[in-house]
């Protein structure tokens, strides 16, 4: 059992603040994964033909990750909808995350103005 006279002290109280504060959220972090990022994995032309007929969204941007994973952005053409997905190198895609109200952005050339 706990002396009382020590967990009093200023030490254990911040010592019991941290590992609650570390504790909540790791909890934070686990509940706020998207069910549906964990789920939404499969070959990428089965991934990017749903994302085509239930989106109408078609890749926008392209670029290759440390991993050797390939991240493609796919876009609504209005912009209404968006998708990151990561496809690795044996072909497997999972979507990364997905929103709305995509803008794009014109790249500039460095020293062009605007």
């Amino acid at each position: 059992m706990w002396n009382r006279a020590i967990t009093d002290k200023p030490i254990w109280r911040g010592v019991s603040a941290t590992l609650f504060s570390l504790l909540m959220l790791a909890g934070i972090m686990l509940l706020s994964t998207p069910a549906a990022a964990q789920n939404s994995c499969g070959p990428r032309d089965t991934v990017v033909k749903l994302l085509g007929s239930e989106y109408d969204e078609s890749t926008v941007a392209v670029g290759l990750a440390h991993s050797g994973g390939v991240i493609e952005v796919l876009t609504a053409g209005d912009g209404t909808t968006w998708t990151i997905m990561m496809t690795m190198p044996d072909g497997t895609s999972c979507v990364v995350a997905s929103g709305e109200a995509w803008i794009d952005v014109l790249r500039r050339a460095k020293g062009q103005v605007s």
